[in-house]
């Protein structure tokens, strides 16, 4: 029989997991069962990281409100999932696709075939934020499950010579991998069921950290009204269907009169209902809005307290 040798001073992303010492012989309901009971964990670590999160949704929201962006810079799973939190915030929030960018050791082709061999290389972190023109006024978010990539250390070095906010993720005690920052985020989940796996419990809880960044960032814009995504433009079916659902729910519109007043708004959910709730005509409305910041709850409040002071 072969026998383990102690691996406790490897990195704990690294680490062999005792509960799946003997995940090969495990039938598939044991599998199945030990998967499901480990990932537990991921929403753990993303609570235990809430201070250091909240921090970033803070500093994050001053600077794009201000005109900066924000960049995910990474290699391999860790900097798919940047890729993949960055492309769904257009769809999302009508986003500009230039206000969230994730950046990838080796680019696009890099998506679909690893080329984990560049996340060695520091200088190409760099290059590839100076590629992007990284001002001082944007945030760059390097993550590295197991913190010692550098690649990330690269580009978390140039964001720091930039002036640019920077903030890391990753999934190791910061005693065991310093990491230069301004802000530092550890997702603590511990060694994978399958050893050195970072896709498994690291990669979730690295996806859940930036759902609750990118999402928490985008409310503190104003692209969301209560809990509906207001932000957004009716230009399919699908989002017209929803446009016109947020405006009968939020402002009593029926339908026919939702269609016009989207048609009047270029599709714009939020001046819609600016309209709808203030009979604002749309350039009015659109000067409304800008004024409070985009943030259509602001507006709504200025416009009744200047109805009732009349």
């Amino acid at each position: 029989m072969l026998v383990a040798s102690d691996d406790r001073g490897h990195l704990l992303t690294e680490q062999s997991n005792p509960r799946s010492s003997d995940l090969d012989t495990l039938s598939v309901e044991d599998l199945v069962t030990l998967f499901i009971s480990e990932d537990v964990k991921p929403q753990q670590a993303v609570a235990q990281a809430a201070g250091a999160i909240t921090e970033a949704v803070e500093r994050i929201s001053e600077r794009l409100r201000a005109g900066g962006r924000l960049f995910y810079v990474g290699a391999g799973t860790s900097g798919r999932l940047g890729v993949l939190d960055a492309a769904e915030c257009p769809p999302t929030f009508c986003s500009p696709p230039e206000l969230v960018q994730g950046v990838l050791a080796g680019g696009a082709p890099a998506l679909l075939r690893s080329s984990e061999g560049l996340e060695d290389l520091s200088d190409a972190g760099a290059s590839d934020l100076q590629a992007c023109q990284l001002r001082p006024a944007d945030c760059v978010i390097g993550i590295a499950a197991g913190g010692t990539t550098p690649y990330v250390h690269g580009a978390l070095n140039y964001a720091r010579v930039t002036g640019a906010l920077a903030i890391a993720m990753a999934c190791v005690p910061a005693e065991q991998v310093p990491i230069g920052c301004d802000i530092d985020i550890r997702l603590i989940t511990g060694p994978e069921l399958l050893t050195g796996s970072t896709r498994l419990k690291a990669g979730t809880a690295t996806k859940m950290a930036l759902n609750v960044i990118s999402t928490s960032v985008m409310v503190r814009l104003g692209k969301v009204y209560g809990n509906r995504m207001v932000d957004v433009a009716a230009t399919n079916s699908k989002l017209m269907d929803r446009a016109l659902r947020i405006l009968r729910d939020l402002a009593n519109v029926p339908r026919d009169r939702g269609i016009e007043l989207l048609r009047q708004a270029d599709g714009s959910v939020k001046l819609a209902l600016l309209m709808a709730g203030t009979e604002l005509p749309l350039e009015e409305a659109r000067s409304v809005l800008a004024n409070h910041g985009n943030q259509l709850r602001d507006a709504l409040i200025s416009c009744d307290a200047e109805l009732k002071a009349s």
